[in-house]
């Protein structure tokens, strides 16, 4: 199993903002993906879908509390309040989520929708491989992340010795949980399909496989934790 180790010198910032550039695109793409074809969203979203439907308040609302949620319990995992990571986590949000509306409004304009099945279930396991190669490549930078890919990231290195399978796992456990309360309350589950299962089950392993096979040159940045023995 390959081991990572962090890069010696810190990445310039025009190196981090290519970098960082290029994984929004493919995360914004691929959580559109799963948006237009309407296959199963991945499990953060799929949860707050459910507390939508459950409380009848805004999908918008739900997502930024989630994610401001997240950010409290990041925080806590930490140890101590980093402003740099706060805000960063919060300034992700705004144009991941605008970049999400307006892709996923152009593909279903294009008419996706009305793919065949089999096509369209091929293109919604990309989207899903598409996120996991996004998430890979910003950890990496670590420039800024989402709150929830953030958690991932702490307790990937903070418990888990770098390993990205057992970290998304531990990770999809609230969202998972979320669900099923909705559903005890409810009798309904929403937003929930095949997507959904295969990012449940391989999402994580893909990151870690993209961290070896995506611009493999590029190491954690910044880690907070010993980097050192990481596996995936």
């Amino acid at each position: 199993m390959q081991t990572h180790q962090s890069q010696t010198g810190p990445l310039k910032m025009n190196q981090s903002l290519t970098y960082f550039s290029i994984s929004i695109f493919f995360n914004a793409l691929g959580n559109a993906l799963t948006v237009a074809l309407n296959l199963g969203s991945a499990l953060w979203t799929a949860s707050s879908v459910n507390i939508t439907q459950w409380t009848g308040i805004h999908l918008d609302i739900i997502l930024f509390l989630t994610g401001a949620a997240v950010v409290v319990v990041n925080t806590l995992i930490v140890g101590k309040i980093d402003w740099h990571r706060i805000i960063g986590n919060i300034i992700f949000m705004f144009p991941f989520s605008f970049l999400v509306d307006a892709f996923s409004y152009v593909l279903v304009n294009l008419g996706i929708m009305h793919l065949p099945l089999l096509l369209r279930i091929v293109l919604d396991l990309a989207g899903i491989c598409l996120i996991a190669a996004g998430i890979s490549i910003y950890q990496r930078v670590n420039l800024v992340l989402h709150p929830c890919d953030d958690l991932m990231q702490i307790i990937r290195f903070k418990y888990f010795k770098g390993s990205a399978a057992i970290a998304q796992l531990v990770t999809f456990m609230p969202p998972v949980l979320i669900i099923l309360l909705s559903w005890a309350i409810t009798g309904k589950i929403y937003a929930i399909n095949i997507g959904t299962v295969f990012a449940l089950l391989f999402q994580g392993a893909l990151v870690g496989l993209f961290d070896r096979t995506i611009f493999p040159s590029l190491k954690h940045q910044h880690l907070s934790t010993d980097p050192s023995h990481i596996r995936n």
